[in-house]
């Protein structure tokens, strides 16, 4: 029997739409990536936790700027 295992968010056109409105492609694909792997390990009923990772993630690599949109964070920061 083959098991399909699926991911909460496959496409970054899963993610939610405040997510995908603030975020460049590259911080999607880091949240995308970041909240499956939470998902997988906390479980579904653990979904604010994985939400949390997720922007975690994303905050290593990017930094909120006016207006809520992310950019990048620049090497020395």
């Amino acid at each position: 029997m083959l098991v399909q295992s699926t991911m909460p968010y496959a496409t970054n056109t899963d993610l939610p739409a405040r997510v995908r409105k603030v975020l460049p492609r590259h911080a999607q694909d880091i949240y995308r990536a970041a909240f499956n792997s939470a998902y997988a390990r906390y479980g579904a009923d653990r979904e604010a936790i994985a939400h949390r990772v997720a922007w975690s993630a994303v905050k290593r690599r990017y930094v909120q700027r006016a207006a809520g949109f992310w950019i990048e964070r620049s090497e020395s920061a």
